[in-house]
């Protein structure tokens, strides 16, 4: 019995099946009820009792190989069968693989990187969770202001001493405390605002300072920086206006418009139907600021802008809806090339 035992599982291992009537003839050979193995099984009823151990063991054995060869077949035949019934034509070319690109307010932020850069600009980083002095004190913001209040700021744990950065103006004053002039940076980053969301506002958004400290800094100097930006961002029919404004930590200070590269003058929902639309806040670093960064306004004399850099993105891409950058809809986000 051993012998035939042998000769059965030398069958089974060499038993090839690529039909389905293969693998059925596989099974009614070795494990249906006249099969085999049951046939061998039913002949150890008949064996000395000390043989029955030692036969029931290799018996058992020889069932457990058949059935798994049995089931491993079994799904090597249905894969091939589904592939048939897919009808997968195996002459086609590969999908490519889709490639991710890049944030379009990540492009733009680049691209004003690199405009000033070339004009000798560095970038300089800073905390967005910041204290009182760094986000309004030292930028000569009265203790009165509006930019104070709870309905523009967000305070953190209501501690009236931290906040969540509304400006990146922030960076200013420590780069002008841990660097001698002449200091010449941008600073981009994310800041918050407790605004409503809408087509043109939200409540965190991005935002470039820009700063140049140095001897006989004039306004002209500010007027042709921002002018060139503006060129090289939006291109040389872009046109440009200053209005006069006030902020706290410039005086003098101007407001930059360019034509709205959108509607092109006509009017529309960005640029509130005038043809203008604002894209910076700038002015000459005020004294105090000066001041209380450590620089000698007697001495020394700067510049400061500040731009969004959604609004900035909104114009480059003549896109109407600045909500559309904060809700990672693939199909907006997959428009955008991954070049600067």
């Amino acid at each position: 019995m051993e012998e035939r035992i042998k000769i059965i599982q030398e069958s089974v291992d060499s038993f090839s099946v690529t039909t389905k009537d293969e693998l059925e003839n596989f099974r009614l050979k070795f494990l249906s009820k006249k099969g085999e193995i049951p046939a061998l099984f039913d002949e150890l009823k008949n064996a000395a009792p000390e043989e029955k151990k030692k036969l029931g063991k290799v018996l058992n054995d020889l069932k457990q190989l058949a059935e798994n060869k049995f089931k491993s077949l079994q799904e090597s035949i249905d894969s091939v069968s589904s592939i048939s019934t897919n009808q997968i034509d195996l002459s086609l070319p590969v999908i490519p693989n889709k490639t991710g690109n890049l944030h379009p307010l990540n492009l733009t932020r680049y691209r004003i990187i690199e405009i000033f850069e070339r004009l000798g600009f560095n970038v300089s980083d800073g905390p967005e969770v910041e204290d009182d002095w760094h986000n309004f004190t030292a930028l000569n913001f009265a203790e009165n202001h509006p930019a104070r209040e709870m309905q523009d700021t967000f305070f953190v744990e209501k501690n009236p001493d931290v906040l969540l950065r509304t400006h990146t103006s922030n960076v200013q004053v420590r780069l002008m405390k841990n660097k001698k002039p002449p200091i010449r940076s941008i600073m981009p980053g994310r800041v918050y605002r407790n605004e409503a969301i809408s087509a043109r506002a939200h409540c965190f958004f991005h935002q470039v300072e820009g700063l140049y400290v140095d001897k006989n800094v004039g306004f002209s100097d500010l007027k042709q920086t921002l002018y060139h930006f503006a060129k090289e961002m939006f291109g040389n029919e872009t046109k440009i206006r200053l209005r006069p404004s006030f902020f706290p930590f410039t005086e003098p200070s101007a407001e930059i418009d360019i034509s709205c590269l959108i509607c092109h003058g006509k009017g529309c929902n960005v640029c509130k139907y005038s043809g203008w639309v604002e894209i910076a806040g700038s002015g000459m670093v005020h004294p105090h600021v000066l001041k209380n960064g450590g620089i000698d306004p007697e001495e020394y004399t700067g510049f400061a802008f500040g731009m969004g850099i959604e609004r900035i993105t909104m114009l480059r891409y003549s896109i109407n809806d600045l909500r559309l950058f904060s809700e990672n809809d693939l199909r907006f986000l997959k428009q955008f090339k991954s070049v600067v």
